[in-house]
């Protein structure tokens, strides 16, 4: 009995911990979805709710960044591969965002390299790099 016991234990653990990295990685790809479509159709200002809460203490948005904000519209937001992994429970991005500048019908492209981690206690990824810098 004791030697069926353990490889089903160990059996068990393994396949607990591949569902755990299913969900990590499922919850990745709603993220950077709801990111983007965050980015592009409410803006920057709404993107803020995923930034790591402890940085948007830190540094929050300022008045003079939500004037910036008000005055661009995101025409395109390019992921190109998508993210990479950096490390346990963190990933990189690269994402190329078009801009129109409302008042003079401007187009220009900002790059943004974001770095997401993974909170296994919330089961959240948090943006750690914070919102993008519009003066690029």
């Amino acid at each position: 009995m004791r030697r069926i016991v353990g490889p089903i234990l160990l059996s068990s653990m393994l396949l607990l911990s591949g569902c755990a990295t299913d969900r990590r990685s499922d919850t990745l790809a709603h993220t950077m979805i709801a990111y983007a479509n965050t980015v592009r159709w409410d803006g920057f200002e709404a993107a803020e709710m995923f930034v790591d809460p402890k940085l948007r203490a830190a540094h929050p948005i300022t008045e003079l960044d939500l004037e910036r904000f008000k005055q661009v519209q995101v025409n395109d937001y390019d992921d190109g591969n998508g993210p990479v992994p950096a490390g346990e429970n963190e990933v990189r991005q690269t994402v190329r965002i078009g801009l129109t500048n409302l008042h003079t019908q401007e187009v220009r492209t900002i790059v943004d390299h974001q770095l997401w981690r993974y909170d296994p206690d919330k089961g959240k990824w948090w943006l750690e790099t914070g919102i993008p810098n519009l003066n690029q």
